[in-house]
């Protein structure tokens, strides 16, 4: 049995749940906006409404081991329950720009990146994520679907990775860049 997929997700009370067993779609809405996923056909998703809870089975539960059913289970379980995070509190991630004269603006739906090259880049920002960037330095990004904010975060960071000598670069907030010494003159 899966470890993973067996699992009950609990849904706060503020999300709403409907699952169309004929599309195989579960469409998801709450305070932070609406999220929708198309399950896999060996998987089945039911949703009970009096204890607010998701629930994940295998449709034929005897042919457990045969071929990715397992896999599918697992995987079918986890992302709904970040869809259900997502709708209900939303998923963010900070990026830093750092280097001499290196800043970022937000025109409208395109954020340019002047970062070290001799024009600057130009990103469009997907629909269904927010950017909003501090003091030129700062970009925060944020949505429902984690992996439409992961996708554009790795997008902008991609740019300009950190370099271990100097530390210039688009990094994460949390990451942490292993500083190496230049070249070593003899004394």
């Amino acid at each position: 049995m899966s470890r993973i997929g067996k699992q009950l997700i609990a849904v706060p009370a503020a999300v709403k749940v409907s699952v169309n067993a004929a599309t195989r779609t579960v469409d998801f809405q709450g305070p932070k906006g609406k999220n929708s996923f198309v399950y896999r056909s060996e998987v089945i998703v039911v949703y009970d409404d009096k204890s607010k809870s998701i629930t994940c089975t295998l449709d034929d539960m005897g042919r457990i081991d045969e071929g990715n059913r397992r896999a599918y289970w697992g995987t079918t379980r986890a992302v709904l329950n970040k869809m259900v995070k997502g709708v209900a509190e939303g998923y963010s991630l900070k990026l830093e720009v750092i280097g001499v004269g290196w800043t970022s603006k937000l025109q409208g739906k395109k954020l340019t990146l002047s970062i070290g090259f001799c024009n600057p880049i130009e990103l469009m920002v997907p629909e269904g994520v927010t950017c909003v960037i501090e003091n030129n330095t700062i970009i925060t990004i944020s949505g429902v679907d984690a992996q439409q904010v992961g996708a554009f975060a790795s997008l902008i960071r991609s740019q300009r990775k950190p370099e271990p000598y100097n530390g210039k670069g688009i990094k994460y907030s949390t990451e942490v860049i292993q500083r190496k010494k230049g070249k070593a003159f003899g004394a």
